[in-house]
Formats: C-alpha cells, sequence, structure tokens
C-alpha cells in the first residue's frame, strides 16, 4: 500500500479544471473519430492521455490517489468526451466507473488493484457467465464474457460468475488481472465500433476470495470496502447509479449531433431538387423544429439524471438506505432518458438529407452510437418499463433493480 500514503497529501483537481481536462480529450477524440471506428479500439494513446489528466479518479478512493467525487461530476465528464466521439466517451466511462466499483471491494483487493499505479483501468462484463470451482482460499474461474469495452487498454477485468456456497450458489463479481485472460476479437459491430467490445476467455484461474464480491452486497450499497472507504457515495446501490456509465455517453453523443447539425446547417445552402433551392437550410421550419424538438429532448434527460442523482446522494448522505421505489425510479429514467437522447440524434439526423449519409459524417456516426448504446440491456426500454410496472402493480418484478 506505499502508493496509497502519497495519495492523501495529493491536491485535488478543481471539477472545473477536470471538465476543462475532458473538453481537451474529446476534441481530440473529434479529430480521431474515423481513425478509432477504424481501428475497433480506442488508441493506447488517447487512453493513456486520459489517465494524464487523471480523468479516471473521479470516483477513485482518496487513499489511493483519487478525488472522491460523485456520479453528477463523473456524468458530465463522461458527456464532454462522448460529445467528441461516441465510442471514446463509451470506453472513457466504462474505465471511470469501476474504481467506485473497486473501492466496493475488500480492502486487499484495492491494494492489489491500485498497487503499481493510480490509474489502472479495469475492463467488465457483468452477466455470471462464468464457473468457479472453490479451489484453498479461493476459485478457479473459467468462462467467456462478452462486450468487454475497452479491454484493450485495460489491466484488471471484473468479471460476472457464480459463487459456490454450501447450498449452491450466489452471483457476484470476479476482479482478475489481464495475465489471467485472453481476449477473443470478436468485435464488429454497426455501431460503437471503436469501444473494442471483444470477449474476455478464461481457463481456471485462481481468484483468492477477497477479490469476489457479491451481487447482493452491491444492490444494497454494502460492499465490503465501506468500512475502509466511508464516503457515502461508495453506499448508494449499485443499479441505482452504475447505469450512469452507460447512459452518460448517450448524453454526450446527443450533445455531440446538436453541435454538429447546429454548425452544419448553419451556412448550407440547399440545391433544392424539388423545393426550397438556394434558400439557407436554417430557414426552414422543419429545421428549426427539429433543432428545437432536439434540444427539449436533451434538457429533459440530464435533468431527470441529475435529479436522480441529487436525491440519491441526498439518502445515502443522511445515512439512509435507498429504498425500492427510488432504485425502481433511477432504472426507469435510465432507460426513459435514454429514449430521450435517441429520440434528439434521430431528430438532427433526420433533418439533415443525404449529406449525413457519408461514413465520414459525424451526425451519422453519433446516430448509430447511440441506437447501439440504446440496445444494451441495461438500457432495453421494454425490459425495464415492464418491470416497473410489475413493481406498480405490486407484482413480482421481472428484472434487477
Amino acid at each position: 500500500m506505499a502508493l496509497a500514503a502519497t495519495a492523501k497529501g495529493a491536491d485535488i483537481p478543481s471539477v472545473a479544471e477536470l471538465l476543462r481536462r475532458a473538453e481537451e480529450i474529446s476534441v481530440i477524440a473529434r479529430e480521431r473519430a474515423v481513425e478509432t471506428e477504424t481501428a475497433r479500439q480506442v488508441s493506447a494513446d488517447l487512453v493513456d492521455r486520459m489517465r494524464q489528466a487523471e480523468l479516471f479518479r473521479i470516483m477513485q478512493p482518496r487513499r489511493y490517489g483519487g478525488f472522491e467525487y460523485g456520479y453528477d461530476v463523473f456524468v458530465e465528464a463522461v458527456s464532454v468526451i462522448a460529445s467528441g466521439d461516441g465510442s471514446t466517451g463509451w470506453v472513457y466511462s466504462l474505465g471511470a466507473v469501476h474504481p467506485w466499483m473497486v473501492a466496493c471491494y475488500p480492502d486487499q483487493a484495492q491494494q492489489d488493484f491500485w498497487r503499481d499505479t493510480f490509474d489502472t483501468v479495469a475492463a467488465v462484463s457483468y452477466a455470471p457467465a462464468g464457473k468457479a470451482t472453490p479451489d484453498g482460499d479461493g476459485f478457479r474461474l473459467s468462462g467467456r464474457w462478452s462486450f468487454a469495452s475497452g479491454v484493450d487498454n485495460a489491466t484488471w477485468g471484473i468479471l460476472g460468475g457464480m459463487i459456490p456456497t454450501g447450498d449452491g450458489a450466489k452471483p457476484g463479481f470476479f476482479l482478475v488481472p489481464s495475465s489471467d485472460y485472453s481476449i477473443h476479437d470478436d468485435w464488429n459491430p454497426m455501431g460503437l465500433a471503436g469501444t473494442g467490445s471483444k470477449t474476455i476467455v478464461i481457463s481456471e484461474a485462481y481468484v483468492p476470495a477477497y477479490r469476489i464480491v457479491t451481487f447482493g452486497d452491491m444492490l444494497t450499497g454494502r460492499g465490503p470496502g465501506t468500512a475502509f472507504n466511508t464516503n457515502p457515495i461508495y453506499k448508494q446501490p449499485m443499479l441505482a447509479v452504475v447505469p450512469q456509465c452507460l447512459v452518460s455517453p448517450a448524453l454526450g453523443m446527443a450533445r455531440g449531433a446538436v453541435k454538429a447539425f447546429i454548425e452544419q446547417v448553419g451556412n448550407r445552402t440547399t440545391r433544392g431538387a424539388v423545393a426550397g433551392g438556394n434558400n439557407r437550410m436554417s430557414e426552414f421550419a422543419t429545421v428549426q423544429m427539429r433543432v428545437a424538438e432536439a434540444t427539449a429532448s436533451i434538457d429533459a434527460a440530464q435533468l431527470m439524471i441529475h435529479r436522480d442523482l441529487r436525491e440519491t446522494r441526498e439518502i445515502v448522505d443522511s445515512g439512509k438506505s435507498v429504498d425500492v421505489d427510488m432504485r425502481m425510479r433511477n432504472r426507469l429514467t435510465h432507460t426513459f432518458a435514454t429514449k430521450l437522447l435517441v429520440q434528439a440524434v434521430d431528430a438532427v439526423f433526420l433533418a439533415m438529407g443525404g449529406s449525413a449519409l457519408g461514413m465520414h459524417h459525424p451526425v451519422q456516426r453519433f446516430w448509430r452510437d447511440i441506437h447501439a448504446a440504446s440496445s444494451h440491456i441495461s438500457l432495453n426500454w421494454d425490459s425495464v418499463s415492464a418491470m416497473y410496472g410489475q413493481h406498480v402493480f405490486g407484482l413480482e418484478p421481472k428484472g434487477q433493480y
């Protein structure tokens, strides 16, 4: 724990400074968007720039060089970067949320994770796809975990699996160094191509028991690490807040799409094969209405996102537990806010006409990327809205909250 001693006296950058650094990354991400998509991964150089800017430390414990800001700061930093490029924002988001999660593990796991650097990055695949068998003071883990975004630049994996118990098994998350797994390159999608969300493969890797947390503890904000990291941010229920790592890139993509739309439409004159020839596009009422719809959709989504974060934080700060009603409300917001953000990008994409269809055009990339993001099971409107309705009517909810 040698590094931790130096962290306590470190200066903490202001929120404004961190967002300024995020904006610098966003500019580079925008310039490299085609390169990132073609490579199907964010470059090591760009991830290193994020490390140097200390952006992965936003929600990291101060004991390990972090800043212990809340999810409100995290969401804004992610959305700034994603407004430059959706894939880069997505990879940053997944990398920056996991220091919060690691902070909930037993302290020995945290020491392992941050032993070499405060800017450690983990890839994750939450589905309990792994098979674990007891072995001494730990387990032997095997399996294949898909959709591990940013895995090429990660040095650890957080992987879902079933933890054997005396009377069966319970779901949890295994913390595994990259030296224990291989990467199967099976990522070739139509959207978010630059996230490099490949498959992690493990065969009989040993995982000590202290590098495991149960899903149940994370759902209720009772991870063992909260005994050491006493800031209330770590006592927030996992599914009340962690899905923001998926929503916030969508927020940035929508902002980026509208910005690109305004920049390109503002001075463009249509040739008007049918009507409106030689008029500026910005003079068309339909175009004006589209940008208004997109702006209002983004505004509504971010108001809901920050309301949930504020109210959840107020509850844990007061020492109370976040009840099922609040957790359900937050899950509903995650999906409905995403639906609004997709609506915003759809509005401007459809108003661009054929000029936005070129593969180098930023609006079409945001359109593909945000539709890919919204297909994530955690943001699936049909599933989550049905689960919320089941809860309202006193039925057994089918889903995770």
